[in-house]
């Protein structure tokens, strides 16, 4: 029998923390480059009456990238690497999806492409969910405004795309 704990320390939660807030700030990095880039560009464009203020997909992307790294830091504190390994890729795929979206739209203006990745980003977000359940239902919880957001995000685009 082993002597040693296998409980997370402190110091590693910390890191692990730390790591999954870095990785969601590089695509919320990302993404602000590609949107501050463009912003006359999607100005110019025709959008639907329903279209929010620009002012407000700040705050909520900040949100939402919070409770994005938090999620998956707990299914990482719950389970390891090893124990969430399909949840985890899953996770980071989603990841990688959100950091496209916004240069598709926002800097290269391809309406249509943008689309069709934004509902596969939809389609990531919706499985991490699930696979985040088996291990932590607060994770999975955290993702769900994140869905909503993104199904909102995903109808604006498809307006927009329709409009221009």
């Amino acid at each position: 029998m082993s002597t040693l704990d296998p409980r997370p320390t402190v110091a590693s939660n910390a890191l692990g923390l730390a790591a999954f807030a870095v990785a969601a700030t590089v695509v919320a990095g990302v993404g602000s480059l590609a949107a501050v880039s463009a912003a006359s560009r999607y100005e110019a464009l025709q959008q639907p009456t329903w279209a929010p203020p620009a002012w407000l997909f700040g705050p909520v992307w900040t949100l939402l990238y919070a409770t994005i790294a938090v999620a998956g830091w707990l299914v990482w504190r719950r389970a390891g690497w090893s124990g969430a390994r399909t949840a985890l890729t899953v996770f980071a795929a989603q990841l990688v999806l959100n950091a496209l979206w916004t240069p598709l739209f926002f800097g290269a203006g391809l309406l249509g492409v943008a689309f069709v990745e934004i509902v596969v980003l939809w389609l990531v977000i919706a499985a991490t969910i699930v696979l985040f359940a088996r291990h932590s239902r607060a994770a999975a919880a955290l993702l769900v405004p994140y869905l909503a957001w993104v199904t909102f995000a995903s109808a604006l685009n498809l307006a927009i795309w329709i409009l221009n």
